[in-house]
């Protein structure tokens, strides 16, 4: 999903950076909203990307396209409805970088109908901007520990399922590794990125 050339690569992080820190910091955003201070005081509550950013993650994302940020900790205690805020929180990530995608994909849009003259090198990062903030949701939306998508599946198992569906974690990364090499995650994941993009496009016709 992630399949840059070296050429881009530059350009791709400052997109990725972004994404990473949008991400985790909706995560610790809406938790916080939610009546759980844990990110508060562990410092996430913050746009800054150092915050947020695991590099060994990041090389990971450039050099085998898979890759991870540094996880907003929560304590669902904390939550009036646990369940409920903490899918709520669980979504906030995957949400943020698609608004951040619709924002680039709108700064485009803007560009290309007003004969704007940018640099091609400013294009290519607004460009990806776009493309790895739809990526980047879609991949955490995949219902595999630790990503995001996990955890909104397990709130709706039962407690002894939940159990049995967490041990599944340390075998997540490997999983989801073996994945990024596969025809699968491009099968399945590709057409969704495409209709998003494609309503992205049909949203600012509007505009």
């Amino acid at each position: 999903m992630f399949n840059f050339s070296l050429l881009n690569i530059v350009a791709a992080l400052p997109a990725i950076i972004i994404a990473m820190a949008m991400h985790e910091y909706a995560h610790a955003k809406v938790a916080d909203v939610l009546g759980d201070d844990t990110p508060r005081r562990m410092g996430r509550l913050t746009m800054n990307p150092f915050a947020h950013l695991d590099f060994i993650g990041m090389l990971m994302l450039l050099l085998l396209h898979f890759g991870w940020a540094k996880p907003v900790i929560i304590n669902p205690a904390n939550f009036k409805n646990k369940k409920r805020d903490d899918m709520l929180v669980s979504l906030a990530g995957p949400l943020a970088n698609i608004i951040v995608a619709f924002i680039a994909a709108f700064v485009l849009f803007f560009v290309n109908n007003h004969n704007i003259d940018v640099s091609q090198g400013l294009y290519t990062v607004i460009s990806l901007m776009v493309i790895i903030n739809v990526n980047f949701a879609i991949f955490n939306l995949i219902p595999i520990p630790p990503l995001d998508g996990a955890h909104i599946v397990s709130n709706f198992l039962s407690p002894s399922w939940q159990m049995k569906y967490w041990q599944w974690q340390r075998f997540g990364f490997l999983a989801l590794i073996l994945l990024a090499y596969t025809p699968f995650l491009s099968m399945v994941l590709i057409p969704v990125q495409q209709s998003i993009l494609k309503l992205f496009s049909l949203i600012l016709q509007f505009v």
